[in-house]
C-alpha cells in the first residue's frame, strides 16, 4: 500500500510541477502516474551509473556535477514518453530540483 501511495504522490508531484514550470508538460494525470514510473526506473537503474562513472568531475566540481546528472535523468524521462515533455536543459534543471522538492515534502507528509 506504501508503494501505491508514493508513486500517486510523486505522480502529484509532477503535476504540480508542470503547473508551475510552463516548460515542463504533462499531458493528464495518468501520463503524469506513467512519467512517474519512469522516472523511478531511470532514477533507480541510470542514476548510480552515471554517478559512479562521473565520480571525478563531481569531486572537481564539489558535487555540483549531481545537478547537472539529475537534470539530464529528468530530460531523458521527458524525451522517453510523449504525455510528459520537457523543453530543454534548463527547464530540466529546474524541473528537477522543483520535483525533489515537492516530492520529499509529500512524502514527509506521508511518514
Amino acid at each position: 500500500m506504501s508503494l501505491i501511495l508514493t508513486w500517486l504522490l510523486q505522480a502529484l508531484a509532477l503535476m504540480v510541477v508542470a503547473y508551475i514550470l510552463p516548460g515542463v508538460t504533462v499531458a493528464s494525470f495518468g501520463a503524469a502516474l506513467i512519467a512517474a514510473v519512469i522516472l523511478g526506473l531511470v532514477n533507480t537503474i541510470v542514476y548510480p551509473v552515471l554517478v559512479f562513472l562521473t565520480i571525478p568531475i563531481t569531486i572537481v566540481t564539489l558535487g555540483l556535477f549531481l545537478f547537472v546528472l539529475n537534470a539530464l535523468l529528468f530530460w531523458l524521462a521527458g524525451s522517453l514518453f510523449n504525455g510528459f515533455q520537457v523543453d530543454g536543459f534548463w527547464w530540466a534543471l529546474a524541473g528537477a530540483l522543483v520535483y525533489s522538492i515537492i516530492s520529499g515534502i509529500l512524502l514527509s507528509l506521508l511518514n
